[in-house]
């Protein structure tokens, strides 16, 4: 039984060795081929809410995720995204999980959450930023993402709601934990919500808006988890999806009430490719309805 139980855990390791290999050979010839994903598109969105109070009209949300810190995504390129982001002139930053990359927390992901650090601490001196994490800080240190985050005073949103004010009005930015992996506790952020100011929802999982907007609490939902597919067939769409990002991969859907937004992502998964589905940093425009 021993024999076999080495025998097991060789072949793992040995097929875990193949996929990594595989993955790099992939990558070596989508970067030839196709180019690495490299050029950042800012989306602009125009979002009308009917809770919102006119203090608020033009206030400037952006938004980005899933930056998988460790792989595709290194300094110089998240520096780039931080210039493009402050280039938008927001009055916040939200981001929606997965900052690391990987399934356990190795030497590149320890220095991955330095890099963040780097980048992100004088990013966060200029704009107030909130933030959730997503699958990847669980499989990799949810601990560590957490430190990074207090590190450069970035807002942690989970399971919290935190009021933004305007001539006594309210906007509330809100998260939850990873739908997956996390301890949701909707009802904790439910409680701390009036009826009369408008919300707005941090869940890295974009199909988790079936069960917020069902609340009737919450007038927008932003998230990632997706990357959009990171390939995406013309006339057919990404031919694969995670779980927990297959009903609202990709934009803006309309969930009952509520308005639901999936960025791309800045950052790539194992497979650093993208077609037709280039990364993003969305700015949202609010306005009322």
């Amino acid at each position: 039984m021993e024999e076999e139980s080495i025998q097991r855990d060789f072949l793992k390791a040995l097929w875990v060795r193949v996929v990594d290999l595989s993955f790099q050979a992939i990558n070596r010839i989508g970067h030839s081929a196709l180019g690495e994903p490299k050029e950042f598109e800012v989306e602009t969105v125009q979002i009308e809410l009917k809770r919102l109070s006119p203090m608020f009209s033009g206030f400037r949300i952006a938004q980005i995720s899933d930056i998988h810190m460790g792989g595709w995504m290194n300094p110089e390129r998240l520096q780039r995204v931080a210039d493009l982001v402050i280039a938008q002139k927001p009055d916040v930053l939200l981001i929606t999980g997965d900052f690391l990359k990987g399934r356990s927390f190795t030497a590149a992901a320890e220095q991955g959450i330095k890099d963040l650090i780097t980048v992100f601490r004088p990013l966060a001196a200029s704009i107030p930023s909130f933030a959730v994490l997503g699958n990847h800080d669980y499989h990799t240190n949810p601990d560590a993402v957490r430190e990074m985050l207090r590190q450069c005073k970035i807002t942690d949103l989970t399971n919290a709601v935190f009021t933004v004010t305007r001539e006594g009005r309210s906007l509330y930015l809100c998260g939850v934990d990873d739908v997956r992996h996390g301890d949701v506790r909707l009802n904790d952020v439910l409680a701390q919500l009036d009826e009369n100011s408008p919300a707005i929802l941090l869940a890295h999982e974009p199909d988790f808006a079936d069960i917020s907007a069902a609340t009737g609490k919450f007038d927008l939902e932003v998230s990632g988890h997706s990357h959009g597919g990171q390939i995406v067939i013309p006339f057919y769409g990404p031919p694969r999806l995670p779980d927990s990002g297959r009903k609202y991969p990709s934009g803006l859907y309309k969930v009952g009430n509520m308005l639901q937004y999936t960025n791309r992502g800045v950052g790539t998964d194992r497979l650093a490719i993208r077609i037709n589905c280039p990364p993003e940093i969305t700015v949202f425009v609010l306005g009322h309805e």
